[in-house]
């Protein structure tokens, strides 16, 4: 460029030409940034943001969902808790239950086995008795034969002496014992 002898060159100032194909450069520019690549950058950008927002919302959903199986397994244990307690508590009455019949049972067995033997001594006692006084009998009818000199043989009166003997001696022991 020539420069006429009143223009002085500026150096900061560009010609004037430069600043216009700058301009329509920079138009240009803008223009196809403005159709082509801002939409891209919105379409991506929308695009984020929406993947972002699902990811949230699913994360959100994720946690009521953990949250109401926590609720649901707490409510779960609670009842098992509660079931293993009655459990118990029916084990514990049912094994009373059992122990009290069992021990009716054996006290039943024990009073008819008391009162099988008694009833038992009973019977060894009547007839040890009776041998005694059978035995007694017959050694009182030898001794008075002896002391008296005569025969008692004869079977009604040795029966009947028998029998007052032993009722003195029945009624003598038990004046001693009242």
């Amino acid at each position: 460029m020539i420069l006429a002898a009143g223009d002085e060159y500026n150096p900061v100032m560009p010609h004037m030409a430069e600043v216009i194909i700058g301009l329509i450069a920079f138009l240009l520019l803008l223009w196809v940034l403005r159709k082509f690549v801002v939409p891209r950058f919105e379409k991506l950008y929308e695009e984020r943001a929406a993947k972002i927002e699902g990811g949230i919302e699913k994360a959100e959903k994720a946690q009521a969902e953990a949250e109401q199986a926590l609720e649901q397994y707490k409510a779960q244990l609670a009842e098992a808790r509660t079931e293993a307690a009655k459990i118990r508590d029916d084990a514990r009455l049912e094994a009373e239950q059992i122990k009290a019949e069992l021990r009716a049972e054996a006290e039943a067995e024990s009073s008819r086995i008391v009162a099988q033997g008694e009833a038992q001594l009973q019977a060894q006692r009547a007839q040890i008795v009776a041998e005694l006084r059978a035995e007694l009998g017959q050694n009182s009818v030898a001794l008075a034969s002896r002391i008296v000199g005569e025969s008692l043989e004869d079977e009604a009166r040795r029966r009947g002496t028998v029998d007052r003997f032993l009722a003195e001696l029945d009624a003598g022991a038990n004046g001693a014992r009242n």
